[in-house]
């Protein structure tokens, strides 16, 4: 049985997309010789295989529930407010000046300075026999009520001087803490490696093989979350119960597999949590402008989270790739494999997105080695659609900015074309054909008029019409849309966006189900045509999943660098994204990048935004505006010259100055409410250290993080 969305993703011709099959890249040897410890392929917390402890472990670790951004695997939940926390050196004088109170107390009762009141409750309770001086019963007696009036005063200055506090602080239970791994949360209260949902349902025979097959080290992480797809998938009712339990009866853990056949990734480099969804990215540094509740714990992003879409910006080298990019796509492969979503990666050849392997689809645009190749069209058959599509990628940077703009004529001058040619010859033009078209080349619009004749075809003959009469008017975009295909139709494309059926393009219908595929654009020497091709890629994703069947599916679109993708168009494309089940990752090195009237509107489509170290002050203003202010409390200290009025006052003030060289003065505080900005500009630009980023968080319910410090490096 396949599970949930697993079936095997189909082209515009219906072609399969299996995994494509070549050895995965290794490392070049070091030059001395010497020999170099393999990349660990498991990170910490991923149970490994073949131990069914260790997995077993990593299932029955507690997850509870946490505020957006926070890694649940092992999470303690902390108090939403910070507990007032007494300085330590006052704590500590605190504690020494109670010690040596109760030592005086003791010392003046010892000696007897306060009298002999303190010895009455000894002499009226024990008998006159047992006060023979010297006795052994006497000295037991009266030593014992010694220790217990000590105890007593101990107890005492030892509440006075919070000796327990210290205890705390700086004691045992402070050296236990600090190494969390001996401190082992309790287990849920029902085993989920026990299956109870399937034995609820009265799936006994499932559960006892998939806990079998787990205590047996044969189950993994994505093993566990597939299976529970499939389980959701009969839940409702895409599936029989029959042929679910058939398949897990017969293949364990094994069962409802992707159509890749792979079980796992060829390696992990970031920590992954599949049971929640969650990748980890970071730690939440201990700033006082985190809130309490974050300070300390692992940062963390799951689907939930990037439904809303992600945009990240900083400079070159901040690590927007290795550190965002890189672990978002290892998770999202991940529960591609789970049957859980469907991912694209779009990056520069050679930006380290990952192995090969890791993909079932590489389409390499530009490299002659490529086994796929990418439709200009997204799969569609309508030609309205197509233009539009290809209209964006085309001028979508060159339309109005203003949020309220679009490309319509440019879609008009495509549709006129692309409709008579699809009616004539059954497919849609190929690059080197729609650029003659669109300049307006005698031979093949004569060819074209000739079939559409042929075939009786009136109205679009009346298109094609409206085109010729356009042509060389003033103001026609066909010119322009002709120069931009013009950046197709090189060498170094020659055999790439065919539409004759020879090829096997790839098309983003195909986001229908659990696909992982990695797109390198060319970057070198095709600046101009790779932007172009990022703004296809997207335009087709925001078309292809508003039309989805299957929304259960979560569907995410990576963008390394959108230098010159967001468009008027794409920005409305995103802000529907949610509704759709699907997000993007946009990452951008400034803002500068960006059309100065689509900026707020990005920043608002976007419900998690990241500034990396090293952002310009004109960059964090951008951000400090959409993050907004907060009420927060600010103490404005006075400090007043005392005047001494009397002789005696007046030379104590000059002792004090001619001691401590400052006139005496009295301290006023004043506490105020003040409204200011979460982070400013300024704090954005020169306070955020290396490696670290200010991230903001919304999921998909609405619920939300403020900024929050982020080490990445941790």
């Amino acid at each position: 049985m396949d599970s949930d969305g697993t079936q095997e993703a189909r082209g515009t011709h219906a072609n399969p997309v299996p995994r494509p099959a070549g050895p995965p890249e290794m490392p070049a040897a070091p030059p001395n010789g010497s020999t170099v410890p393999p990349r660990p392929t498991r990170a910490p917390g991923v149970p490994p295989m073949p131990d069914g402890s260790s997995f077993l472990t990593w299932l029955r670790t507690p997850r509870p529930e946490a505020p957006p951004g926070v890694w649940r695997f092992g999470h303690r939940p902390r108090p939403a407010e910070e507990p007032e926390r007494t300085p330590g050196r006052q704590l500590v004088s605190g504690a020494l000046i109670a010690f040596l109170v109760g030592w005086l107390i003791w010392s003046l009762l010892w000696n007897g300075y306060l009298g002999s009141w303190w010895l009455l409750p000894l002499y009226a309770m024990i008998p006159e026999s047992w006060a023979e001086p010297h006795s052994f019963t006497a000295v037991v007696v009266v030593y014992a009520y010694y220790t217990l009036i000590a105890l007593v005063i101990m107890v005492g200055v030892g509440r006075l001087g919070r000796w327990g506090e210290i205890w705390r602080r700086y004691g045992p239970p402070a050296w236990r803490r600090s190494v969390p791994e001996h401190q082992r949360p309790p287990a849920p209260p029902e085993d989920p490696a026990e299956w109870p949902a399937l034995r609820a349902a009265g799936a006994v025979d499932v559960a006892e093989r998939l806990a079998a097959d787990a205590r047996a080290g044969l189950m993994r992480d994505v093993d566990h979350a597939r299976i529970a797809r499939a389980w959701q998938g009969v839940r409702s009712g895409r599936h029989s119960l029959a042929t679910f339990s058939g398949a897990v009866l017969k293949d364990g853990a094994a069962a409802c597999l992707h159509p890749s056949g792979a079980r796992d990734l060829p390696s992990r480099l970031a920590r992954h949590d599949l049971l929640t969804g969650q990748v980890r990215l970071g730690t939440s540094a201990d700033d006082p402008r985190n809130p309490y509740a974050y300070r300390g714990t692992g940062l963390a992003l799951g689907p939930e989270l990037l439904g809303t879409s992600l945009l990240a910006v900083g400079p070159a080298g901040s690590g927007k790739t290795g550190t965002v990019v890189r672990p978002l796509a290892e998770s999202l492969c991940l529960h591609a494999l789970a049957g859980r979503a469907a991912v694209v990666v779009v990056g520069a050849a050679g930006a380290g997105l990952g192995p090969v392997d890791a993909y079932d689809v590489v389409v390499r645009i530009g490299n002659q080695e490529s086994e796929y190749d990418l439709d200009l069209y997204g799969g569609t058959g309508d030609p309205d659609e197509a233009a539009a599509v290809l209209a964006e990628a085309l001028v979508g940077d060159l339309a109005d900015p203003h949020p309220g703009s679009d490309s319509r004529r440019s879609t008009t001058v495509l549709a006129q074309l692309l409709g008579p040619f699809r009616a004539v010859h059954g497919r849609f033009p190929s690059v080197p054909e729609l650029r003659q078209l669109l300049d307006g080349a005698p031979g093949p619009l004569a060819a074209l008029r000739q079939g559409l004749q042929d075939a009786g075809q009136e109205s679009l003959l009346r298109e094609l019409d409206a085109r010729e009469r356009q042509m060389g008017q003033p103001g026609d975009v066909g010119g322009v849309l002709a120069d931009r295909v013009a950046l197709l139709d090189r060498p170094a494309f020659a055999s790439f966006f065919d539409t004759s059926g020879t090829t096997r393009p790839f098309t983003l219908k195909a986001l229908d189900h659990p696909v992982r595929v990695r797109i390198d654009l060319p970057e070198r020497g095709h600046a101009d045509a790779s932007r172009m091709l990022a703004r296809l890629v997207l335009a087709q994703f925001t078309a292809s999943v508003a039309v989805r069947e299957d929304r259960s599916l979560f569907a995410c679109l990576l963008l390394d660098d959108a230098t010159g993708v967001v468009t008027p168009e794409a920005v409305r494309g995103i802000q529907r994204l949610r509704s759709g089940n699907a997000g993007v990752v946009l990452t951008l090195r400034t803002l500068d990048d960006v059309p100065r009237p689509l900026r707020g509107p990005l920043l608002g489509a976007t419900g998690c935004r990241m500034a990396l170290a090293g952002l310009t002050p004109w960059d964090g203003q951008d951000f400090a505006e959409v993050w907004g202010k907060e009420w927060t409390e600010a103490r404005d200290v006075t400090d007043r010259q005392i005047i001494a009025e009397t002789p005696a006052g007046k030379a104590a003030h000059m002792l004090r100055r001619v001691i401590t060289g400052k006139a005496p003065t009295a301290r006023a505080v004043t506490v105020r409410q003040v409204e200011r900005e979460r982070w400013s500009a300024s704090e954005l630009a020169h306070a955020v250290p290396a490696g670290h980023a200010v991230l903001s968080l919304t999921d998909v319910k609405g619920e939300h993080a403020p900024p929050l410090l982020v080490d990445l490096r941790g």
